[in-house]
């Protein structure tokens, strides 16, 4: 008997150390959905004449810290980085150590953003700020805005927004060289706000950087600026957003390489406007070269026929820039011949059927490039060759729910190097008119300005459509149009140049206004959407 109650009390004392040794919420008890709450701080918050190294944060729960790179901000900004303790594991403290000689005079805010959760249920203790003053006083003025994109209707991710107070040391340039007076951050929102400010005269930025060094580096960084200068404690808020966008980079030329035997690629970056390749070799007669751009990369692209030599001499130049320039020749092997559809599927109504090239095609021999409708009639067509791009465009009669076959036999193509094609054969085929819609929509240009009206379609509203440029009001009617979701948007072309210009920061000059129609268009088949009315004010 003494046996089994010995086994009894041993089995009761495992089965209540097991239970107690559990962490968490008793089982069918409600959740926690409370967030962590901030107890105390030594020195304490909002301490003024702040002189320590070291701070310790207490809170009334085990917390953790998540994305604390991202989250953290620290105004005015600090040359070295806080240390803080513990990282990856929980606890009702945090340590925070200050390697920086703090500046005088200044209020700090070590602002947390959402970095602090608690441990059990990931309840967030949103925008937690510690605040102290190395002076007298705690600064208290605050100011808010808005950030917008310049061009796009994205939401701006991750933007820095900072303030550079205005004082006798001041210039344009200091955005380059140093730290902004203050920092705030807009992570997944488009407002952002400042607090504990002090006084004074004020230049508001907005940067977007993959480096948080509130320093503007142009070629990698988008900026936006706000005209006005910012006089606090009278402004306490801005109505217009500050747009982000991307300077254009002075023209400047990196290197010419030999890609491989017959292409050379020049390299740049900024603006190549007018920008000449001149060989200043000598070559024979029979010596041929086309140069491209290439699509949105700094490269041209020139391509030349083989040369019995070691390098060529070049002079690249445009209005402002002139180089002599030397390209080594090692590559023993020109590229192979590569042709492609510009689609295997369907081709709508109201696009062009295009074979693309890796290498400039030269000849096309019509007698040898055949295309025909699934009834094996061959389809009259025309041909041109694209001044951009390697690839040749076909123009035919398109009929409706029709199938068609492009089949070009040996020889059809011919490109710089005389490689000519084997046998190819491409199958696409036509829809049903009724397999399209159509979207009207009328435009009213209440300041006669140049626009830009734009149809955009992809999840990222980044694929042109259809584009119109009008001066007055008027109907747009755009058709043929695939069932999707479209968007439209308006450039207001100022310089009446066709395209949108972006900004700059050091001439002062704002990003042309980009406006986009506030309701998303959903096209089916079969389906003509009208009585749509997009105002466009050119906002000041």
């Amino acid at each position: 008997m003494k046996i089994r109650n010995s086994s009894f009390l041993l089995l009761l004392s495992i089965t209540l150390i097991s239970s107690c040794a559990k962490t968490g919420r008793p089982d069918g008890g409600p959740k926690d959905e409370l967030a962590p709450l901030f107890v105390t701080s030594k020195p304490p918050y909002e301490t003024i004449n702040f002189s320590s190294k070291e701070v310790t944060l207490d809170f009334n729960e085990f917390i953790k810290l998540k994305n604390l790179n991202k989250q953290l901000v620290v105004s005015p900004p600090l040359k070295n980085p806080l240390l803080i303790s513990p990282q990856g594991t929980a606890s009702k403290t945090l340590n925070i150590e200050i390697l920086d000689t703090l500046a005088i005079n200044t209020t700090y805010i070590f602002n947390f953003g959402n970095a602090i959760e608690d441990n059990n249920e990931s309840n967030v203790l949103e925008g937690f700020k510690y605040v102290f003053s190395t002076g007298t006083y705690i600064d208290s003025l605050e100011f808010s805005g808005t950030i917008a994109n310049a061009f796009s209707n994205k939401k701006p991710k991750k933007t820095n927004i900072v303030l550079y107070r205005i004082d006798s040391t001041f210039t344009d340039s200091i955005i380059y060289k140093k730290k902004p007076n203050y920092v705030t951050t807009a992570i997944d929102t488009t407002g952002f706000n400042f607090t504990n400010l002090k006084k004074g005269k004020y230049l508001l930025l907005a940067l977007k950087q993959s480096s948080n060094d509130y320093i503007f580096n142009p070629t990698i960084d988008e900026i936006g600026f706000y005209t006005d200068t910012i006089r606090l404690p009278k402004d306490s808020s801005i109505i217009k957003p500050i747009k982000l966008f991307k300077e254009l980079q002075p023209y400047q030329f990196k290197r010419a390489k030999e890609a491989y035997k017959g292409k050379i690629t020049f390299g740049y970056v900024g603006v190549a406007k007018d920008l000449k390749v001149e060989l200043l070799s000598k070559v024979s007669d029979s010596f041929r070269s086309i140069s491209r751009f290439e699509i949105d990369k700094d490269t041209l692209n020139y391509w030349h026929t083989p040369i019995n030599v070691d390098s060529l001499n070049f002079i690249v130049s445009n209005a402002i820039f002139s180089d002599t320039v030397t390209v080594k020749f090692r590559k023993k092997k020109i590229d192979s011949l590569t042709l492609s559809p510009s689609t295997t599927g369907v081709l709508h109504l109201r696009d062009t059927f295009f074979i693309k090239s890796n290498t400039p095609i030269l000849k096309i021999d019509t007698s040898k490039v055949w295309l025909t409708a699934a009834d094996t009639i061959r389809v009259k067509y025309e041909h041109y060759v694209s001044k951009k791009e390697n690839k040749i465009g076909f123009i035919f009669d398109k009929k409706q729910k029709e199938k068609y076959n492009l089949k070009a036999f040996p020889g059809g193509f011919s490109d710089l190097y005389a490689v000519k094609n084997d046998t190819l054969s491409f199958n696409f085929r036509t829809q049903d008119l009724e397999d399209y819609g159509r979207i009207t929509m009328d435009i009213i240009n209440t300041s006669s300005e140049n626009l830009i009206v734009e149809l955009l379609s992809g999840k990222e509203n980044d694929q042109v459509v259809g584009r119109r440029y009008i001066t007055t009001s008027e109907t747009l009617v755009f058709d043929l149009l695939e069932p999707k979701s479209y968007t439209v948007r308006a450039i207001i072309d100022t310089n009446k140049n066709n395209k949108w210009d972006t900004g700059s920061y050091l001439l002062k000059i704002l990003p042309e206004n980009v406006l986009y129609y506030t309701e998303e268009l959903e096209v089916r088949a079969n389906y003509f959407l009208e009585g749509n009315t997009f105002t466009i004010e050119n906002p000041k």
